[in-house]
């Protein structure tokens, strides 16, 4: 993929000072970018990693001494290893759940929540697949539950071929596989069926659905994107007709109900070191580019004012969850998000 070519200038243009800095004290602590040095520890969800990791990409030109890593653990993989500090941001495809953010709170982490962009997951077939022309969400429910007794294309539908069906799926570490399991199964008493192939890595589910012609699989549009002349991506109708995944549908959400957005979460007492701020104000003023540039949809720019706001003043804790009982906060990312 093509990355752009951000200069240093620019850049540093956007810095603002370290949490509770001010004045005098903070503008001896704005260090050219070049000039910056130290390490930022990322892991998490693989559907933010193509942001995230084409962000880090541009911030190493800006910034060559600071080290970033960024790891693919999975949403949940990501969320264990920083709810005891042993990374600086977390990507999330999901927001926090009570869990997590219980555990992070025994240990003292405070974290700042961002989003980042929309994401659209998409349900994709093999491209020699000619006979699936759209999924209903009962026919989505029908193939991925399990106990409906599916096996077959003809299972699904009386008039497609008695050909097995054979699903690619996200770990259950992952944020995509909990908003999946959140949307299909949400049903008191159902599951999603054990008889999938499953991977950390979309990667692998891309050559996995690619390899077979009676394969079905799910992940996010960018990875769909980037692999369309291996892939075929269904439309999905969900009382209002065959919608399928793209940057129009997912923005205005009419690509119900797989439209969702996708998040980093900073660690607070990270973000005072001066190479992690410098990167998540990178992240803030060059991402949404990235993410469009991968395959994803930027935010409004009212909800990255936002998150700009949130981090210069140190906001912790999460808009998306009642960390009391635990349910989801739901509705418009503008609504939610202050």
């Amino acid at each position: 993929m093509k990355r752009l070519l951000l200069g240093v200038a620019t850049a540093a243009a956007v810095l603002t000072a370290p949490l509770g800095w001010t004045g005098e004290a903070a503008a001896a602590h704005q260090p050219n970018l070049r000039n910056l040095s130290g390490s930022v520890k990322i892991d998490g969800s693989s559907t933010v990693y193509p942001i995230t990791e084409a962000v880090a990409e541009e911030f190493k030109k800006a910034a060559p001494r600071v080290n970033v890593t960024v790891g693919i653990s999975g949403t949940g993989g990501g969320f264990k290893r920083f709810a005891v500090g042993e990374t600086d941001i977390s990507d999330a495809s999901r927001p926090i759940k009570k869990e997590e953010h219980d555990a992070a709170t025994a240990n003292r982490v405070e974290y700042i929540e961002i989003p980042v962009a929309y994401d659209g997951l998409s349900i994709v077939v093999n491209p020699k697949n000619t006979w699936v022309d759209k999924l209903t969400l009962d026919e989505v429910k029908k193939i991925f539950l399990a106990d409906t007794g599916v096996k077959t294309w003809k299972d699904v539908r009386p008039d497609w071929p008695d050909k097995p069906i054979r699903i690619f799926s996200p770990g259950t570490d992952s944020g995509t596989f909990d908003y999946f399991k959140e949307v299909v199964a949400h049903e008191k008493g159902t599951s999603i069926r054990a008889d999938m192939s499953v991977s950390e890595d979309d990667n692998v589910l891309v050559r996995g659905v690619a390899g077979d012609e009676g394969a079905i699989g799910f992940f996010g549009v960018a990875y769909y994107l980037e692999n369309k002349a291996k892939l075929r991506a269904v439309p999905i109708d969900a009382g209002k007709g065959p919608i399928a995944p793209t940057p129009e549908t997912i923005e205005n959400g009419t690509y119900a109900p797989f439209s969702r957005p996708l998040f980093i979460y900073v660690n607070k007492r990270a973000a005072q070191r001066p190479e992690v701020r410098r990167f998540v104000e990178f992240y803030l003023e060059h991402g949404p580019e990235l993410a469009a540039e991968v395959g994803y949809v930027r935010l409004p720019s009212e909800v990255y004012d936002r998150a700009r706001a949130n981090l210069a003043s140190g906001r912790t804790g999460t808009q998306f969850m009642d960390t009391s009982t635990g349910e989801r906060i739901s509705g418009p990312v503008t609504e939610v998000y202050k």
